[in-house]
């Protein structure tokens, strides 16, 4: 279940490639804004031949459909160039977050179950949708998409990997469940 989760780091994007000259790099963000990243002040950058090491976050702004991230130490596009492909990482503990707030790590692999106790399949992966996210939940046969509101996810209990979710009208056919 804690697919994005390395001992105690999270896996928060991958570097791309640089851009410019100055060592700014193009990031993938896995996280829904830059600020993820500004607020864990520092992020560990895993190169693909496997090699860590930690930097400060100088700037990140929003760039088209990616970051662009300026770390402090890393000046050149040569630099830069070291680090594509680079996973970036933070420490866990970095972020706080509010009751009823979840790391996509923590979701994907829960089990969900209607509020009546039919069971719908697992949490395989997270769509980012705007305002809410999409939870894609497959049993084998067939994936539904279940949005992450309020009014339909009822409970998540991480201790038992469960979603409980009781869903509005229109959202499944229950013919098919």
């Amino acid at each position: 279940m804690n697919s994005g989760l390395s001992g105690n780091l999270l896996i928060l994007g991958k570097v791309i490639r640089p851009h410019g000259l100055e060592g700014l790099l193009r990031v993938w963000s896995y996280a829904r804004s830059e600020a993820s990243f500004l607020d864990a002040g520092r992020v560990i950058l895993r190169s693909v031949s496997g090699n860590a090491r930690e930097y400060r976050v100088l700037t990140v702004r929003s760039h088209k459909n990616i970051l662009l991230m300026k770390l402090e130490g890393v000046n050149s596009l040569d630099q830069a160039e070291d680090l594509r492909g680079a996973e970036v990482l933070i420490n866990r503990e970095a972020f706080s977050r509010d009751d009823g707030e979840y790391f996509w790590y923590e979701l994907v692999g829960l089990k969900v179950f209607l509020d009546t106790g039919e069971y719908l399949g697992t949490v395989s992966r997270i769509i980012p949708a705007g305002s809410n996210d999409i939870y894609v939940v497959g049993n084998g046969e067939r994936e539904v998409f279940i949005p992450a509101i309020y009014e339909v996810v009822k409970e998540i209990d991480l201790d038992t990997e469960k979603m409980t979710i009781s869903p509005v009208e229109g959202l499944l056919d229950l013919n098919e469940v």
